[in-house]
């Protein structure tokens, strides 16, 4: 084991008496599979401890417990939060924080009020810096008695915190929420101690609230606050703003965590969560300019990081104290000891798509596309080793094949891979020349070698499996993951030589003129469409639906629809491809026809299972699954969660 790559990242650092032993901090992240209701209140459960408990081991110097929410009334943002004014949560916490502390790692829990964006899904009412409304919903003013109340809830979670085992608190002081509110010139134009033109009025909250959790806690506790360093968008505070406001909490807090942008605007949301769209750690320069201007706060900066090099140097040149980062770990909580142990090739690296996001806020966990263990800390923990070794075929060497054949080999099955293509990876290799998908090349690649290396796989390329050469095999059991083909849609000049499908297109963007028209405004599509734009061609997309289809990544959609902006991509919904002519489509909306003119007409209409291959091979083992596209074309995280949990399936229950 060395540390002398990244000396700097690993050294030990000792803050307000708390001793952290690295620089790496797992940033917040709030976790919403909770039991409980409204009343009485949410708690977390034992896969909320397992997530925690496995960021840990992974060897993060500091977890963070997002979400801990300090007002139950009037602070709340959305469902299912955990609050720290519940006395009856002091279990639900201290299990929490005990998963943390227990490996040797600095427990936070981050504190929240939203302030007027509290209660849009309760119906009680929001209270901010002024009164106003949001999307109709009316805005009460916070008046002297209401914020010394909320600066004392403030204190009291902190204590309460304390009480349950965590070592710290971090204060959520950025992203469009109280604090911030209070802090923005344009938006707090109070005229008393609170608001208005003077930073020390503005950030007067901010201060109070460190203040006052230092008179609760004690000075053997670290005071963490997060900040936008800048808002980032026409009408919120820039970097001056955020420096200032540092200075003024230079001296309270123990250490600013610098993040950017808001929560609460589509346009910046992609920026506070850097999407793939983005260069890593795009949002360093605001701390490194904040560092600047503090003598006595550590500073810690977020947005985007895997790449260890880059945090070595943020941490080398003084920009920062520490890096935090949040979909990276989970992505793989183990990228830290994989950095101190000189593993790094063997990291899973974030693709930025958030999946994670977009699925915890609709299922409560956070499920992760590349890494199917994501979400399944809890299972993990008490895992079942296969009661039956089984000799498992499986057929196709996609993203959902590989990771099938290798959790099979990692359960102690012996896996016979096949691919009728040279090599694996499936049709995602298409993408390999976007720059925007680097990290999901790099995934690829990483699992291409893992089942290269692992004894336990028999990998054949260049093969089709037809029922024959199966049966030959005598498998125990075969998982047919054979993927799809693209649908090219009965259009009246589609096999003409100006038409191509997306996949080609990915391969050869050369051939495609200086204008494009792309029919189908799912996320091939629209992808297609972004990465195209990138090399300076007219983007046309016609889609039939009224909206663009994410695929289920309501938040990556916020990242889309920068891009799209951004490069003046023409998107027409409702609109429906009647011919292909040289001079391009011939389409018909509301508006009636119309010839929208391109060089180049490429068609992303879909996927069709081939179920048909599939199904051939049903009686060709005793058992038989199948999994991924060749099911119905999904998305990436559907591919690998089903591999993971079919493979994990396998020999278990002594079948």
């Amino acid at each position: 084991m060395t540390t002398k790559k990244y000396p700097h990242l690993y050294e030990p650092i000792s803050v307000a008496g708390c001793l952290f032993s690295n620089r790496i901090i797992a940033s917040a992240t709030g976790y919403l599979d909770t039991v409980g209701n409204r009343e009485d209140g949410f708690y977390h459960t034992p896969y909320a401890a397992a997530y925690y408990e496995r960021l840990a081991i992974g060897g993060a110097g500091m977890v963070t417990v997002g979400s801990c929410y300090i007002d139950k009334k009037y602070g709340d943002f959305g469902n299912y939060h955990v609050f720290l004014d519940d006395p009856q949560s002091i279990h639900s916490f201290y299990h929490i924080a005990n998963s943390i502390t227990r490996h040797g790692k600095v427990a936070s829990a981050e504190i929240i009020h939203c302030g007027l964006y509290s209660n849009r899904a309760t119906g009680e009412p929001s209270y901010g810096p002024i009164a106003m409304e949001d999307n109709g919903r009316p805005i009460y003013e916070m008046n002297e008695e209401y914020i010394l109340s909320l600066i004392e809830r403030f204190a009291n979670a902190a204590a309460f915190a304390k009480k349950c085992g965590f070592n710290m608190v971090t204060i959520h002081g950025g992203h469009g929420w109280l604090i911030s509110q209070f802090v923005n010139p344009k938006l707090n134009t109070r005229k008393d101690r609170w608001g208005g033109a003077p930073i020390e009025n503005r950030a007067r909250l901010a201060v109070e609230i460190c203040k006052a959790i230092r008179k609760k806690v004690g000075p053997k506790f670290p005071i963490e606050i997060r900040i936008s360093g800048s808002e980032c968008y026409e009408g919120g505070y820039g970097i001056d703003e955020g420096i200032a406001l540092a200075q003024q909490l230079d001296g309270y807090a123990d250490l600013i965590h610098v993040s950017a942008g808001s929560h609460e605007r589509d346009e910046v949301f992609t920026i506070t969560h850097p999407s793939m769209f983005l260069d890593e750690g795009c949002n360093s320069v605001y701390a490194a300019e904040i560092k600047k201007h503090v003598s006595q706060a550590k500073v810690v900066t977020v947005g985007g990081f895997s790449d260890p090099g880059l945090m070595e140097e943020i941490i080398a040149s003084g920009k920062a104290d520490f890096v935090a980062m949040a979909r990276s770990l989970i992505a793989d909580p183990d990228l830290p000891n994989k950095i101190r142990t000189g593993r790094e090739n063997d990291i899973i690296k974030c693709m930025r798509c958030l999946s994670c996001f977009s699925t915890v806020q609709t299922y409560g966990k956070f499920y992760c596309a590349i890494n199917p263990k994501t979400g399944h800390e809890y299972e993990e923990k008490f895992d079942i080793p296969a009661a039956i070794k089984k000799k498992v075929l499986v057929v196709g060497g996609g993203i959902g094949g590989m990771q099938a054949a290798l959790t099979c080999a990692e359960r102690g099955h012996e896996v016979i891979l096949c691919e009728k293509q040279s090599r694996l990876g499936g049709v995602l290799r298409c993408e390999e020349k976007v720059s925007f998908k680097k990290n999901l090349d790099r995934y690829l690649n990483a699992q291409e070698r893992a089942v290269q290396e692992n004894p336990a796989i028999t990998l054949h390329l260049n093969t089709t499996v037809t029922p024959e050469l199966a049966k030959s095999m005598k498998a125990d059991v075969i998982i047919a993951a054979l993927g799809a083909h693209p649908v090219k849609p009965p259009i009246k000049g589609i096999d003409g030589k100006n038409v191509m499908a997306a996949e080609y297109a990915y391969e050869n963007p050369e051939e495609t003129g200086s204008s494009v028209a792309i029919l189908g405004g799912g996320l091939v599509g629209v992808e297609l469409g972004i990465f195209l734009a990138q090399l300076g061609k007219k983007i046309t997309i016609i889609e039939m639906l009224d909206e663009l289809n994410h695929g289920g990544n309501h938040l990556h959609a916020k990242g889309l629809a920068v891009e799209i902006q951004k490069y003046g991509i023409n998107v027409n919904l409702e609109t429906k491809a009647l011919e292909i002519t040289d001079k391009g489509v011939i389409a018909e909306n509301n508006d009636g026809q119309k010839l929208f003119e391109a060089d180049t007409v490429i068609y992303a209409v879909g996927q069709s299972p081939r179920q048909e291959e599939a199904m051939a091979l049903h009686d060709c083992a005793p058992e038989f699954y199948v999994l991924g596209d060749c099911v119905s074309p999904k998305n990436i995280t559907n591919a690998t969660s089903a591999a993971y949990k079919i493979a994990r399936t396998i020999g278990r229950y002594g079948i």
